[in-house]
């Protein structure tokens, strides 16, 4: 027994003066290797008495640990003193400077969504959150799209197993925010949707919109032309002339599919617009009734008008990207040479 503390004595004063890990790989074999000098010690646990080998064998696990221990702690510090060398001998960088070589920049979807936001923001309009996962009343029933309605057939998408669904227009925010607020409203609500979709260069399953409503008494389709001209003017940098075709959307009655003169020939006809002069924007139109009252709000004293502009499309046209794909896709070589307007 005497031994034993002995050679824990020695393991101590030699493991506390070693200089280096490779030190420490050899005080670990002279200790505690398969020859080392603790397990040597258990060969005369045979020449004891049984009384006391209890006791030895108890005795013999303690000093193993601790020494095991010792050397463990001994390498964290080893490997501390080496980071603390290294970071003294670094030449210091400060991460707040901008780079010479690269600089970085936001993504495309967000220096347009930041855009949109500051023209609405600019002619009256508060500025809401979407969720992205919504209630299946929210998202259908509460836009006139119930269970039977044929509408379903392209949105019924991506189901959660509460029932709940990732949100597959941003007009699923309508009911909440007109109950929210009332009327009179002047709100827009960006967000990404979700829709299982076939990929290919114009369609993508995930997808940003920027939703829009005003209502308030004699709001008509004079008002929504109007706004929509002054968003598209800023956007693009000139005039731009928008046209309604008639659409049939179940959240607006009547409703409409906007179209914008083509910005890259103005009307005269390119590959682009496929040499029609107008490019298909997005649908729009005077609120339903029924989304008007299942909001809280009385159409007999309230009109109002809403729409749903897809702006991952028109950041494509904005920036001159021509696969809507690399928009989620994180590949900054080609984001980065999207020519921003």
């Amino acid at each position: 027994m005497e031994k034993l503390d002995s050679i824990l004595l020695d393991a101590r004063k030699e493991i506390e003066g070693s200089q280096e890990s490779q030190e420490l790989n050899s005080l670990y074999q002279k200790f505690l290797g398969k020859t080392g000098i603790v397990t040597e010690q258990l060969k005369h646990m045979k020449d004891l008495p049984n009384e006391e080998k209890k006791t030895f064998g108890m005795k013999i696990n303690s000093i193993k640990n601790e020494i095991f221990s010792l050397i463990k702690i001994k390498e964290k510090e080893f490997e501390k003193n080496k980071v603390e060398e290294q970071i003294k001998n670094t030449e210091f960088v400060d991460l707040t400077i901008p780079s010479k070589e690269r600089k970085g920049s936001l993504h495309p979807i967000t220096i347009l969504q930041e855009k949109l936001i500051d023209i609405f923001l600019s002619m009256g309009f508060t500025v809401e959150d979407g969720n992205e996962i919504e209630t299946e009343y929210n998202n259908f029933e509460a836009v006139n799209i119930p269970k039977n309605h044929p509408a379903r057939d392209m949105q019924d998408t991506f189901y959660l197993e509460n029932g709940q669904v990732l949100k597959t227009h941003t007009s699923a925010a309508q009911n909440r925010i007109m109950k929210k607020y009332g009327a009179p409203l002047k709100a827009i609500f960006p967000g990404r949707c979700f829709r299982n979709e076939e990929l290919d260069a114009s369609h993508e399953n995930t997808f940003f919109q920027i939703e829009g409503m005003m209502i308030d008494k004699d709001v008509s389709v004079a008002n929504l032309i109007y706004f929509m001209k002054e968003m598209l003017t800023n956007v693009f940098g000139k005039e731009i002339n928008v046209r309604l075709r008639p659409g049939f959307f179940p959240f607006v009655e009547p409703g409409f599919e906007l179209d914008i003169s083509c910005p890259y020939c103005d009307g005269k006809g390119c590959r682009v617009c496929k040499h029609g002069g107008w490019i298909e924007l997005c649908p729009c139109g005077m609120i339903h009734p029924n989304v008007l009252k299942m909001g809280g709000i009385d159409p007999e004293k309230y009109q109002g008008f809403a729409f749903g502009l897809g702006f991952s499309r028109l950041a494509m046209m904005n920036y001159d990207i021509t696969e809507i794909r690399l928009l989620n896709s994180g590949n900054i070589k080609a984001l980065s040479q999207a020519k921003i307007k």
